[in-house]
């Protein structure tokens, strides 16, 4: 267990850098898997218990995403692995916890038999500017029909697609599924704007 983020990060660039080429090799063949397997250790290295993730870029061609899943514990060695990342480029962009999606109404979700187009859901918003949260109420007409599991994983999900990671643990306090749809419902974008509103906040944001 790593004592020192600070120091802990550093090590994770300066490997970083020796092994991107390879890395980048090796998505650039298709190969997600080897490219992981490069940087598990090194990841691990930083704090076990962070989680990564190699994407789709939204403003470069690839993203590293490494993410303590807001455990306040492991926050320290995300700031200072994201502090001591370089500049994002063309090609590498660098997120310390998942970035919401640019649309989320563009994404659809296969969960076993279902299909669930993140269009169709619909999210009842209650702010509280005081505390600058938000309670919700998450309706998906396919909810209902949903193993629990599965029914609360769909019910977070959207919200951490639309509002990305950190946002949604910041800014939305209480968090309900809805079987029937509610009356005064919002879309993702409509839900976006509403909890980046809320002390400043900007959607999305790392």
């Amino acid at each position: 267990m790593p004592a020192d983020p600070e120091a802990a990060a550093a090590e994770f660039w300066r490997y970083w850098r020796d092994v991107l080429p390879d890395v980048s090799a090796a998505l650039g063949n298709g190969s997600t898997s080897q490219a992981e397997t490069l940087l598990a250790g090194a990841v691990a290295a930083v704090h076990p218990d962070l989680q990564f993730s190699l994407d789709r870029g939204r403003r470069a061609v690839y993203a590293l995403v490494v993410s303590g899943q807001e455990d306040p514990a492991l926050r320290p060695y995300t700031d200072a692995w994201k502090a001591a990342a370089p500049p994002d480029d063309a090609l590498w962009e660098y997120h310390d916890s998942v970035p919401g999606v640019p649309d989320p109404a563009g994404v659809t979700v296969n969960l076993g038999a279902h299909r669930l187009d993140l269009a169709e859901v619909r999210v009842v918003v209650q702010v509280d500017e005081t505390e600058g949260v938000a309670d919700v109420a998450v309706y998906h007409p396919v909810l209902a029909e949903l193993e629990p599991g599965a029914r609360t994983a769909m019910t977070f999900l959207p919200l951490d697609a639309t509002l990305g990671e950190r946002l949604a643990a910041e800014r939305l306090r209480r968090v309900e599924t809805a079987l029937a749809e509610p009356a005064g419902t919002v879309d993702l974008t409509r839900l976006r704007e509403l909890v980046s509103a809320l002390g400043g906040a900007v959607g999305g944001a790392d």
